[in-house]
């Protein structure tokens, strides 16, 4: 399964170390990276992929960012990429 996983808030050391850390405990490979800073402010998108097709798995993961997220101050988000794509689709 290919997921969007993205992240915005004021930047801090420690976000990437922290999503790339919980993203490799469960086995999610990074497939591309784009990450921007303006004026303090992160923005980050992944194109990551893994393995399994569970719900639950994707739960897991999303649930484990969401918490990563409070301690750093920042939004974490992981979507399926089909969802992500047909949501910001243009036309």
């Amino acid at each position: 399964m290919k997921l969007v996983v993205t992240v915005v808030g004021v930047d801090r050391v420690g976000i990437i170390a922290g999503v790339s850390s919980i993203l490799a405990d469960y086995k999610v490979n990074i497939l591309s990276i784009n990450q921007t800073i303006l004026e303090g402010l992160f923005n980050m998108i992944m194109m990551c992929e893994t393995e399994t097709n569970d719900v639950k798995d994707l739960t897991s993961i999303q649930d484990a960012l969401s918490e990563l997220g409070k301690t750093l101050g920042v939004e974490i988000r992981a979507q399926h990429a089909d969802i992500f794509l047909s949501m910001h689709r243009v036309g």
